[in-house]
């Protein structure tokens, strides 16, 4: 199984829901990619995969997960020199859709 040639960092999100904004502050210009478990899994075996984000000329920037489900970031240097230095933060958890009672008599 092969491994991609440059160096990453990783960031497992875990499950978040759709609308969940992921803030990445950067050192470097990157490559940023928002990806699904098993795009994450297909990036690690140097397969075609599916992302959301590209190449990130300033920081912080801003990603918007698309849909609910388990997530991963990858900050890669792949056509850039060295590795940035990154850090993650969500900072904005969408709520919980509240199911109110009518008071109809």
């Amino acid at each position: 199984m092969a491994k991609p040639a440059f160096r990453y960092s990783h960031y497992d999100l875990g499950e978040q829901r759709a609308g969940t904004v992921i803030e990445i502050t950067l050192s470097a210009v990157s490559n940023v990619r928002l990806m699904t478990a098993g795009n994450y899994q297909r990036f690690t075996e140097t397969l075609k995969h599916q992302f959301v984000g590209g190449v990130a000329k300033k920081s912080p920037i801003r990603l918007s997960v698309p849909e609910a489900g388990h997530w991963h970031l990858v900050v890669d240097m792949e056509g850039h020199n060295g590795l940035a230095e990154s850090s993650v933060k969500l900072i904005d958890r969408p709520a919980a859709p509240r199911i109110q009672k009518s008071a109809a008599g």
